[in-house]
């Protein structure tokens, strides 16, 4: 009997998370990627199939692991939200980030960004933005026949995929929604979360403070010789509820 000689197997191929490096070298790099990343995901909170992320390696290429790159921030519109340990694009219909965000930090040289556009352009993304909070310096790529091209003017450029406006000024960048409310930091959204919350309470004790007034004053009026009817105009309310809090 002849034995078959069986092909060698192929060693898996693995898709590293991170690299040990930091996701942002200051305070400012990191705030910006946090606000940008959480605006986003707030401006897209109901669409479920628009994934947002932030510091996530990406992978094009099946099989070859050392074709990689973290942009600060991606989105991708047309893949489902949810937890990824990175963004294998064969495993995501193919769907390459259609926009990125770089910010930059004191510690990146020009080649290495010269590296990361020739990535974008290679590997699909549409639309790529460079800001350097540092000198208040705004860049932008959009994709054409040709590959990526300048944006020759970003001021309150709009991005034709987010819809979003970018407006710089003197005192830095400011990124806006579609319907005109600005991006506001982590700080804001707490802070606005927090007053929401409180409105909410009063709210809930005004109702309750009205409902308990409203009890109180069924027995006096039905004492009146009013009719359920007189009283529910009375007290805003329907004859139905009149007569259950009059049981009560």
């Amino acid at each position: 009997m002849v034995s078959q000689i069986q092909p060698p197997t192929q060693p898996e191929v693995i898709y590293p998370d991170n690299d040990g490096q930091p996701i942002a070298n200051s305070t400012i790099q990191f705030g910006w990627i946090v606000e940008i990343k959480q605006n986003l995901d707030w401006l897209f909170a109901d669409d479920p199939n628009v994934f947002v992320a932030g510091d996530l390696f990406w992978y094009p290429v099946e099989g070859r692991n050392k074709i990689v790159n973290a942009p600060d921030v991606l989105v991708v519109l047309g893949r489902p939200k949810g937890d990824r340990l990175c963004y294998q694009q064969w495993k995501e219909e193919g769907i390459a980030p259609q926009v990125v965000f770089e910010i930059l930090s004191p510690s990146n040289t020009q080649t290495e960004m010269d590296k990361k556009l020739l990535f974008y352009d290679r590997y699909g993304v549409e639309e790529y933005y460079i800001y350097d909070p540092d000198r208040n310096n705004l860049c932008g790529w959009l994709r054409s026949e040709d590959g990526l091209d300048v944006i020759p003017q970003m001021e309150d450029w709009v991005s034709p995929r987010l819809k979003i406006r970018f407006a710089l000024s003197t005192e830095g960048l400011q990124l806006y929604r579609p319907d005109g409310e600005r991006f506001l930091t982590y700080t804001e959204i707490s802070r606005n979360a927090e007053q929401e919350r409180q409105r909410a309470e009063q709210e809930r004790q005004r109702a309750e403070r009205a409902e308990l007034a409203r009890r109180d004053a069924i027995p006096r009026l039905l004492q009146m010789n009013l009719s359920i009817e007189q009283i529910a105009q009375a007290l805003g309310l329907s004859v139905e509820e009149v007569r259950t809090l009059a049981q009560d």
